[in-house]
């Protein structure tokens, strides 16, 4: 079962959050697998541990929009994407072009030339006339340049950048469950956050406990278990899990209907020529691998005022 739990350490400006992706990441597998589209190991871990950081950042914030979290670079891997809406339900995707090997880490599949860069935008879910989605943008280096191999130091960077807050954040993923641990130092009243990163000793003690979480216990022990192993001498404070229908959740915003919007976008001349090439569009979603097919009739119906049009089909599948 997806869970979601937050906690803060008493006493000390220390907040966290785990968070566990089970059936919701075996769905995104599954999908895949069942469509003929199953992505290299490498990259499925990949997208698995920014699905974990995509939860976990937006549970952090309190946004009602969509938070992107996308890396990108001049790599076999062209591009990953993880969506994560205000309800925390996520969808992920990635555009492979070439061969990557077993081992590859993050330089190998997105940064070989050194063009790589994360981007994290959020996109208000009522945005005001004018207004634009906010969008930070990292590389793919450490801070002396060198290549990083794994998304999590890349987003803890981006968070340092944009928040001004020590972030310690540790991802893993399998072809059974995508899970993340966050931690971060709280605000600090009257002093200026730049002023305190590195600084706190508190943050960096329980920073250097979850640095010793490894990737087979994330992945494999429970949240009782896991916080416990980590921070027995610790005084933590739970909040209530999420858990069930309110716990992250795998779902797709695609329709037929945006299908077809963005079908009427390319034109009746365009979509024409590609109906008389293939006698009807087909189009599939690339996140949950769905597929919308429309024939002759569907196509002049796009482009038929309502009132004028006949019953078309509504295949789908």
């Amino acid at each position: 079962m997806s869970e979601l739990h937050r906690f803060i350490f008493d006493g000390l400006p220390v907040r966290g959050i785990l968070v566990r992706l089970t059936e919701s990441w075996q769905e995104v597998l599954a999908r895949r697998a069942a469509a003929g589209d199953s992505l290299p190991a490498p990259v499925q871990r990949m997208l698995g541990e920014m699905a974990a950081a995509g939860v976990l950042m937006h549970a952090n914030i309190k946004f009602d929009g969509a938070l992107v979290l996308q890396a990108f670079g001049d790599g076999p891997v062209k591009l990953a994407v993880a969506e994560v809406a205000a309800d925390l339900a996520f969808r992920v995707t990635a555009k492979v072009v070439g061969t990557v090997e077993a081992t590859a880490g993050l330089e190998a599949m997105l940064n070989v030339g050194g063009g790589g860069r994360c981007a994290i935008t959020l996109a208000p879910a009522k945005a005001q006339p004018g207004q634009q989605p906010y969008q930070g943008v990292v590389s793919l280096h450490g801070d002396t340049r060198e290549p990083l191999q794994a998304i999590a130091p890349v987003l803890e960077h981006y968070m340092l950048q944009s928040e001004q807050l020590d972030t310690r954040l540790v991802l893993a993923a399998d072809d059974r469950v995508a899970a993340g641990l966050l931690l971060q130092r709280l605000p600090a009243a009257g002093a200026a956050n730049e002023e305190l990163i590195g600084r706190d000793q508190d943050f960096n003690r329980v920073a250097l406990l979850a640095a010793t979480l490894t990737a087979e216990e994330l992945l494999a022990l429970d949240a009782d278990s896991l916080l416990r192993r980590l921070f027995w001498e610790e005084k933590l404070t739970r909040f209530e899990p999420l858990l069930g229908a309110a716990a992250p959740r795998f779902a797709c915003t695609c329709s037929r209907a945006r299908v077809g919007a963005m079908l009427q976008g390319l034109g009746r001349a365009e979509v024409d020529d590609i109906v008389r090439e293939q006698s009807r569009v087909e189009v599939g979603c690339d996140f949950c691998t769905a597929k919308y097919r429309f024939d002759p009739v569907d196509v002049g119906e796009l482009f038929t005022p309502l009132p004028q049009q006949a019953p078309g089909s509504t295949a789908i599948n």
